[in-house]
């Protein structure tokens, strides 16, 4: 799947499925578990086998609803949960969402009485198609460790905890946080990694791939592989994310322009900020004709979902 970097880009058809909607759709079949496993595999710098896909509330099977979000939880062969997550829309409180939806893991997969030894590993892998926070590099990866504010040095677990936990480290016991920047991969794949990020952010396979998981993909994730309703329904989603992306981008230009004009000439405000809401309701206008929900239409023009009902 192939995309510009400009307002309104399409996303244009390749051989495979986007990620994704692969994701949605494809990847919850034990069959095609090979291709998750090596993403996180290569993600992780470790063997994973996905012992079954767990219930995650989220997930939706509408292609209208929730579309620019997809959750994915999986338990691996040690007993540890890994969210997976993929979002296409800008949200500014996503740092604190996925402490959240760790914080829940954490707190639903452990049986009342249990001591708290039984805590299970929770592993949050964030795929995000927007710009989250301000940083340079693509995949960033998060740990819990505890630091001595006098002499720097890092508590360390006891022999005797060490045995028993099975783990070499504290942080070994924390959620660990993986965010992948998609979009801001706009090199040549030089590592497994990247290839997977490659994939992710363009939809197409280079034929030299070698990661684990991608020759799995290769296979199992071809559009003629679909049928023409599966064919339909995916190219309405694409569909949507066009639209939410363009009006992303619309927002986003039209609020520079108006500070530009605003530094301008102060007077104008009044002005510009009612031509402002009347482009909003145009668009929510468009955006519920797609069916489109409420509190995704909330999220991309900032209207409140009473303000929205109104127009």
């Amino acid at each position: 799947m192939k995309k510009g970097n400009g307002k309104g880009d399409e996303l244009m058809a390749s051989n495979y499925i986007r990620f994704d909607w692969a994701m949605k759709r494809l990847l919850r079949n034990k069959a095609n578990f090979a291709v998750l496993e090596g993403f996180l595999t290569t993600l992780l710098n470790e063997k994973i086998v996905i012992q079954k896909l767990l219930e995650s509330e989220s997930n939706q099977e509408d292609e209208f609803d929730k579309y620019n979000r997809v959750d994915m939880l999986a338990e691996n062969s040690k007993g540890e949960l890994i969210l997976i997550e993929v979002q296409n829309n800008n949200e500014y409180a996503y740092f604190q969402r996925m402490l959240f939806g760790t914080s829940k893991l954490v707190t639903e997969y452990i049986n009342r009485g249990e001591g708290y030894d039984k805590v299970r590993k929770v592993y949050s892998v964030n795929i995000v198609y927007f710009s989250l926070g301000s940083g340079k590099d693509i995949v960033y990866h998060g740990k819990t460790e505890f630091r001595g504010i006098h002499q720097g040095d890092v508590l360390e677990l006891t022999p005797f905890q060490k045995q028993t936990f099975k783990v070499d480290s504290v942080s070994q016991l924390y959620p660990e946080y993986y965010i992948l920047k998609v979009n801001d991969f706009n090199q040549v794949a030089r590592s497994p990694l990247e290839e997977w990020i490659y994939y992710m952010n363009t939809g197409d396979i280079p034929d030299g791939a070698t990661a684990p998981g991608l020759d799995e993909a290769r296979q199992r994730l071809k559009l003629d592989k679909m049928t023409k309703e599966e064919l339909s329904a995916y190219y309405r989603h694409l569909d949507n994310i066009v639209i939410l992306r363009d009006n992303i981008y619309t927002e986003r230009a039209e609020g520079r322009a108006e500070g530009r004009a605003e530094g301008r000439a102060e007077g104008r405000a009044e002005g510009l900020m009612e031509g402002r809401m009347e482009e909003k309701r145009e668009m929510v206008h468009n955006m519920k004709s797609l069916n489109i929900p409420l509190d995704t239409i909330s999220q991309v023009t900032g209207l409140s979902i009473e303000e929205i009902k109104s127009l």
